[in-house]
């Protein structure tokens, strides 16, 4: 019977550290292949998954986003785009060289020129957009570099609009999703990325049926993405998702190319749907006290002795954030708060802001405080009551001062009269 109950007591203990066990692995961070990753809420910027998100690395073709921005930007669908000398050089994965040879000096609508690139990757393609809207690749890489700076990214530099190895041509996971999110905004971009297939022509008459290489595409809610490689880059990919509504992105740089092509792929499927599931950590419970504020004030407002008191800055609402390594070293707290008038603290009545600054990402939370004119007036209400009492005497001592003189008057007028 002892053993029974001894066997039944370690078969508990062993299934609830299984347990333990599974429920501590779920809470961390999945291990991928690539060298640096990273997902963010496409609507607040918000970083959910990371790792070595600011990370030097080699974009490959996850270079044309924003290649493609750019065409979407300066060209419009129906425009003809010429086939230029640079475009027929290119390397393999090039339409010309893998599909159909095309002549220099044929055109192509702006819509199959981004399908090409977008869905086949096509390395010539994107030396027609280059050559049709800046005249040259070097000319094409200012516009791409500026635009790099107008959406703030400081740790990228593009040299070609394709992304073939080249040492002076980098930029990081985290730049790679800002690049990528600015390219699904756009309409154009974004119809382009989610076909699954598309027939390119040529004004000389060539047509070419490409598919898209985004092995994810139209699985697990994914909707848009970009892939990449080459030796130096190693597997790359970006991608976009929608479950239940809400917008993702997610970027996978340096990962392993094998010959069935899955790892990146698997890569990516495993930080987003654990950051679909992630759930934010608690940094301050709804009316808790986030900070207190010395005020100084005169409890008889305009004479009398100064005191201070210290004000109770909460929050009405649970002030959460995304656990990783960017969130804990670089979230900063700004507090703003209104000209605090003590007699004029409503606790109802919001008096400034907290603000959390996570890269890119915002949220303001109103501050509240515990304080009001009603609980100064309570805390000084020994001081009051002494101070009327004092004021009572005054008075009093004043009247019977006032009557002893008119008193002392009258009998003075008497004395004369008799």
């Amino acid at each position: 019977m002892k053993k029974k109950s001894i066997s039944l007591i370690l078969s508990l203990f062993m299934s609830f550290s299984l347990c333990s066990t599974v429920l501590a692995s779920n809470s961390k961070q999945p291990s991928i292949y690539g060298k640096s990753a990273v997902t963010m809420d496409m609507e607040t910027g918000e970083l959910i998954y990371t790792k070595a998100i600011d990370q030097k690395s080699y974009p490959a073709s996850t270079t044309k986003l924003l290649t493609a921005l750019i065409l979407a930007e300066n060209k419009g669908k129906d425009d003809d785009l010429k086939y230029t000398k640079d475009a027929k050089n290119q390397p393999e994965y090039s339409l010309n060289k893998n599909l159909h040879p095309i002549q220099i000096g044929e055109t192509m609508t702006g819509e199959d020129v981004m399908d090409g690139l977008l869905l086949y990757s096509g390395n010539d393609i994107a030396y027609v957009i280059a050559d049709n809207i800046a005249g040259n690749a070097t000319n094409f890489a200012k516009i791409m570099n500026d635009k790099l700076s107008k959406l703030g990214l400081k740790n990228s530099n593009f040299v070609t609009p394709n992304g073939l190895h080249n040492p002076n041509h980098y930029t990081t996971a985290y730049d790679l999703t800002v690049i990528g999110r600015a390219a699904f905004q756009n309409p154009w971009v974004k119809e382009s990325m989610e076909k699954q297939t598309s027939t390119i022509k040529t004004s000389n008459g060539t047509t070419m049926i490409i598919e898209n290489r985004n092995q994810l595409l139209g699985k697990d809610g994914c909707i848009g993405g970009k892939t990449g490689y080459t030796a130096s880059a190693g597997r790359c990919l970006v991608a976009m998702f929608e479950r239940n509504g809400r917008k993702m992105i997610g970027v996978v740089m340096n990962s392993v190319y094998d010959r069935d092509d899955s790892f990146v792929f698997n890569d990516m499927k495993k930080i987003i749907d654990w950051s679909y599931d992630a759930e934010k950590k608690l940094l301050y419970k709804k009316d808790s006290v986030i900070k207190t504020e010395r005020l100084s004030y005169k409890p008889l407002v305009f004479f009398g002795p100064e005191k201070t008191i210290e004000v109770p800055l909460v929050v009405k609402e649970d002030v959460t954030y995304y656990d990783n390594d960017v969130n804990k070293s670089n979230t900063k707290k700004d507090f703003k708060l209104d000209k605090l008038n003590i007699w004029k603290l409503n606790n109802d009545k919001s008096i400034g802001t907290l603000t959390l600054k996570e890269k890119e990402a915002k949220k303001e939370f109103k501050i509240y405080t515990t304080v009001s004119k009603g609980t100064i007036l309570k805390s000084n209400l020994l001081l009051y009551i002494g101070s009327l009492v004092i004021l009572i005497v005054i008075i009093s001592a004043i009247i019977i001062i006032i009557k002893a003189i008119i008193s002392r008057k009258n009998r003075n007028k008497r004395s004369k009269y008799i």
